[in-house]
């Protein structure tokens, strides 16, 4: 993040968690900062917390009162008239602070959004998905969480965003997850899971993901992927020679796709509660410039990781 230095905008600027990790990040000098919210307001928030930010290298926007307002609002009619969106509306939406980030990063005055340590995630994302919106050949915004574990760094996706994604959906979720591991430098080998591996197991749920898997090899077929395959058959080489011997992921997979989000949100959670494993997301991938959300149970490391995280998205754009 610091070799290239992007502009991320954090919208929520008076929690106390996000001015914390907002004077880490400027200690750090890893990205530009803007924050928003009443400027008078940050600062006496700031000087309560006992916190020595540096004002002069943070940018503060009170949206409502800022130059960029009126020329927000007018892009965002514009964006949006055809869905019955007024003047009046545009200009209630842009004052709203997730609007107003959004509309940053739409305009480039900013590369990327960091929010939702106070807001819900259909308020952070929905702007997003209707002004910066999806990649060119992707049709849904999907995420993945970086598993930090002792030896490795794993990548699991969907476990936030989509509850039951069929085969093509299972499919482009494989392939962005690959782009995102490469944009990190981690060599995607992708599982894509199941309760069977290979050819041993049949139903509904397993067909869906060999499907799935089927439509990586034509679409992708660069990409080392396997499946269906089972969790222990992807990330341990005896097992995984034992079930699939010519596999080139079985027992080294580092993208991990689940089948649906009930069986990934909760391996995420079991996997860091009991390896004690550093979780870093969801990190929405997808969309044309990076926007990412927050958990409203967010420490100040958790969005501290995800800025720095959104900037090296905004580096690979």
């Amino acid at each position: 993040a610091q070799s290239v230095k992007k502009h991320i905008v954090l919208p929520e600027g008076t929690d106390e968690r996000v001015l914390r990790a907002a004077k880490e990040l400027i200690d750090a000098d890893a990205v530009k900062l803007t924050l928003l919210g009443n400027p008078v307001e940050i600062k006496v928030k700031a000087r309560q917390l006992d916190l020595l930010l540096d004002f002069e290298k943070i940018s503060i926007i009170d949206p409502i009162n800022s130059t960029y307002f009126e020329d927000y609002t007018n892009t965002l009619y514009e964006l949006r008239k055809h869905k019955n969106v007024d003047r009046a509306m545009a200009q209630d939406l842009m004052a709203d602070i997730s609007y107003f980030g959004t509309m940053m990063v739409y305009k480039g005055d900013a590369d990327g959004m960091v929010s939702g340590a106070v807001h819900t995630t259909q308020h952070t994302i929905r702007p997003a998905l209707q002004l910066i919106k999806t990649k060119p050949n992707v049709s849904i915004v999907s995420s993945v969480f970086f598993m930090c574990l002792e030896d490795r760094v794993s990548v699991y996706g969907d476990c936030a965003i989509n509850p039951n994604p069929n085969a093509e959906q299972l499919a482009e979720i494989a392939i962005t997850s690959a782009a995102t591991s490469l944009a990190f430098e981690i060599d995607p080998k992708i599982a894509m899971l199941s309760y069977s591996s290979g050819t041993s197991g049949s139903g509904e749920d397993v067909e869906r993901v060999r499907e799935a898997t089927q439509l990586v090899k034509k679409r992708a077929p660069y990409l080392k992927v396997e499946g269906p395959i089972q969790y222990d058959a992807a990330v341990d080489k005896n097992v995984g020679k034992s079930k699939m011997p010519d596999s080139e992921v079985a027992g080294q997979a580092s993208v991990f796709i689940f089948p649906d989000l009930n069986t990934g949100n909760n391996t995420y959670k079991a996997v860091q509660r009991e390896t004690g494993a550093l979780a870093i997301g969801p990190i929405i991938q997808g969309l044309n410039k990076p926007v990412n959300d927050l958990s409203r149970g967010s420490t100040v490391n958790d969005i501290f990781n995800t800025v720095i995280i959104t900037a090296i998205q905004a580096q690979a754009l």
